[in-house]
């Protein structure tokens, strides 16, 4: 059979059956003749793979050393380092630790809380990337309009979370910023759920003119996967930057580190009430700026509407 009628019969896709079929073909190079995929070989190979996966479960002493290293904060690829650096019999790789602290036996350790950085869930270092229409190609920053990226339109803004300490709660705080006057707006959040979040925005401006919030730039958050809303909700555009740059919407960066000066990250964010946020925003805003003449970004905001209303 062909490996499309395989793919076909068997519910799959026929990438899968081509890398299956690469992946554990037999090779003899005495006899090319023999060379193929054998299903019995094949299988045998699978086994292998994971036998060697399972290297910690196998190997007691390796596996003490290994957990004796987690708990004194160690990360796995300092424990893989160290342990080629003492020229141990038994080496290993820091994925493989990583597969054993996310395992069942791992968790049943609950080795994952010894990480420097926990995750709920261990993703394979090379696996595919998810595929999504979340965030689709023509909303990405490389295709917003040039007034937006000189900022020589007014009414473009720049949003972010800034999150506190996962001891404190859920509570975080949504930062936006216009990128040509620098006007800052904070406010709190209980979740970071994004229907929430799209909703306070939506609140908070809509009684500013359309020209006022034509467009606002994200990172790709989940907590931001509501974007649409912002359009069908006051006509709002939404833009993205590219995976992992969030330097991309570097203004409202800036106004994070700003607001960490009031509000680090050891805050109680659920006990601030919005009035006590609408005075760290308004002292934002009352801060003269350089790249502003030296107005402070309230006034220059104030100058805008201003010109708005008589053109």
């Amino acid at each position: 059979m062909s490996v499309a009628n395989i793919a076909a019969r068997l519910s799959r896709h026929r990438s899968t059956i081509y890398r299956e079929i690469r992946r554990n073909r037999f090779e003899d190079s005495e006899l090319p003749q023999l060379s193929g995929y054998y299903g019995m070989l094949a299988q045998k190979q699978a086994a292998e793979r994971r036998h060697r996966r399972r290297k910690l479960i196998r190997m007691t002493a390796l596996r003490e050393a290994v957990i004796d290293r987690l708990k004194a904060g160690w990360s796995p690829e300092q424990i893989a380092g160290r342990l080629r650096f003492e020229g141990h019999r038994s080496t290993i790789c820091h994925e493989t630790i990583y597969a054993f602290v996310y395992s069942q036996d791992g968790q049943s350790q609950d080795l994952a809380r010894h990480l420097p950085e926990r995750r709920r869930q261990r993703k394979p270092r090379y696996a595919r990337r998810p595929r999504s229409l979340v965030f689709p190609l023509e909303r990405a920053i490389q295709n917003r309009p040039d007034h937006v990226n000189d900022r020589s339109g007014f009414g473009d803004w720049e949003g972010d979370l800034m999150i506190f300490r996962k001891e404190l709660g859920k509570a975080n705080v949504a930062s936006l910023v216009e990128r040509k006057t620098r006007y800052a707006v904070l406010f709190r959040n209980n979740d970071r759920s994004s229907k929430q979040l799209m909703n306070r925005l939506i609140t908070l401006l809509s009684p500013l003119p359309l020209f006022a919030r034509r467009s606002i730039t994200f990172d790709r958050g989940f907590e931001f996967n509501r974007w649409r809303d912002l359009r069908t909700g006051m006509g709002t555009e939404a833009w993205f930057c590219d995976p992992q740059a969030p330097w991309q919407k570097g203004s409202v960066e800036n106004l994070n580190k700003r607001a960490r000066r009031y509000l680090p990250r050891d805050t109680a964010i659920a006990a601030l009430s919005d009035h006590a946020m609408a005075e760290i925003s308004a002292q934002l805003n009352a801060t003269p700026r350089r790249c502003l003449g030296y107005r402070t970004p309230a006034e220059a905001f104030a100058e805008e509407l201003r010109q708005l209303d008589r053109s």
